[in-house]
């Protein structure tokens, strides 16, 4: 990209066996102190980061196609959000919103209510992970509808505290043995177009789910509908057209809150600022975290006014809940993004990606392992199946996904996998990737995928 610039060379380098020794002594250290049931896919210690790419401790640089898991969209390093944070530290660290407020945390609430979509009046509260907006929402639907009930998807996840365990659907790693969990939980089936037995239209879909919804559960006693537009560590399931729509019309005759789940799709990182702008869907709240502050932890929701301020005060917030400095990295943030149009960039990756795995596609024939290409934006996946049945029994193929996995780390690129049966390469580059350095990137996940 002409127009933006790097601290580091955008170039992959990888200078010898690793992990290094730098890393492997850190390793040796982790293990001593760190807690077995924090995983890490990557043997080596990141010591700088720029654009798309990552160095390590021992001097290795690696092409980065998955951004801190859709984190660092900006890039780790963004000269507006480096410079945010510094003046912003320079004044002070924190002071509480619900004790003393500042304007930061104002000025991103403006933002959020703007940039998301619909143009009814919202209002916006800000917190850390995604996890805790996810929380926070159903507190706000319930609290507002008087109902308890939460609909979700299948292959849907939403994170890792107790209720957000409950509406995650994969059990392992994410819920086994942590139990029990939050009740009034009810999760019905997801569009999943290329995983159907047979072929249905979104609205059907959408129809069957609604279906469920009315004959086990009650329209009525339903607070939400909870759904990621296009879901994340599930394996980057678009919807069919349709699907979305169709629930949230649902949703509206029957006084029901839909609830986007945009934490990991937020941002730019789809080719629109949220996905559910695709079909024009308008939530009535919205969940946000990850690209939202550059790197910095920091989440939100943002809804229908009357939705939000039906909480009594003191209802919503947290200690550290729209800490200054992450709330000045946010707002340099969303700068870069418009400045750079990363909505734009994310377009123009989705062609580069798109471009090269259907000429591989074409390329292996009937006997290739690629099930399909799918996602939007720079948000998107390779299904894997074993040789020769991806258009008949599209057996999961697993273990091609952790051997590329593995091949592209060793020449010195990080991807990530993904879905309910580990069977997706998922490719989430920061936004401000150079179009070498990604097509660099990709040629390495090429080779991988044919040695496969």
């Amino acid at each position: 990209m002409s127009d933006i610039q790097y601290r580091l060379a955008q170039k992959r380098q990888i200078l010898g066996a690793f992990p290094g020794p730098k890393s492997a002594a850190l390793d040796v250290r982790r293990k001593a102190v760190v807690a077995a049931g924090v995983a890490s896919g990557v043997p080596v210690y990141v010591a700088d980061a720029d654009g798309g790419i990552l160095t390590d401790v021992d001097g290795n640089s690696f092409v980065d196609l998955g951004s801190g898991i859709a984190v660092t969209s900006v890039g780790a390093s963004d000269s507006n959000v480096v410079d945010a944070v510094r003046e912003q530290v320079g004044h002070f660290t924190h002071t509480c919103f619900m004790v003393t407020p500042y304007e930061s945390y104002v000025a991103v609430a403006e933002e959020l209510n703007a940039l998301t979509p619909g143009t009814h009046e919202k209002r916006t509260v800000l917190f850390n992970s995604g996890a805790e907006a996810v929380e926070n929402a159903v507190k706000v639907a319930r609290l507002a509808t008087g109902r308890d009930a939460i609909v979700a998807f299948d292959h849907a996840y939403h994170g890792r505290t107790n209720l957000t365990m409950a509406l995650t659907a994969k059990a392992m790693p994410y819920k086994t043995n942590f139990g029990p969990f939050a009740p009034e939980i009810y999760r019905v089936p997801m569009s999943y177009p290329y995983r159907e037995e047979a072929e249905i239209k979104g609205e059907e879909a959408a129809r069957r789910a609604i279906t469920m919804i009315e004959k086990q559960i009650g329209a009525s006693s339903v607070a939400a509908i909870l759904i990621e537009p296009i879901q994340g560590e599930g394996g980057f399931i678009v919807p069919a057209d349709g699907f979305l729509p169709t629930l949230a019309a649902w949703a509206k005759e029957n006084g029901v809150v839909f609830i986007a789940d945009e934490v990991q799709s937020g941002f730019c990182r789809t080719g629109a600022w949220f996905a559910s702008e695709h079909e024009g869907v308008v939530p009535d709240i919205i969940t946000m975290a990850k690209g939202i502050g550059g790197g910095l932890p920091l989440s939100a929701i943002t809804g229908r006014a009357d939705l939000m301020d039906a909480v009594h005060p003191g209802g919503l917030g947290g200690t550290y809940g729209g800490n200054p400095i992450a709330c000045a990295a946010a707002l340099a943030a969303i700068k870069t993004m418009k400045e750079h149009d990363l909505n734009g960039r994310a377009a123009n990756i989705e062609r580069i990606v798109t471009d090269r795995f259907n000429a591989l596609v074409e390329e292996m024939g009937e006997a290739g392992i690629i099930g399909e290409i799918r996602g939007r934006g720079a948000m998107m996946a390779i299904e894997l199946v074993k040789p020769g049945t991806a258009n008949t029994t599209k057996e999961v193929n697993a273990e091609a996904a952790k051997a590329i996995a593995a091949a592209c780390l060793a020449a010195g690129v990080i991807i990530l996998t993904c879905g309910t049966y580990g069977n997706v390469i998922r490719l989430l580059p920061p936004l401000v990737i150079s179009d070498e350095l990604l097509n660099d990137g990709l040629d390495v996940l090429v080779d991988a995928i044919r040695a496969a």
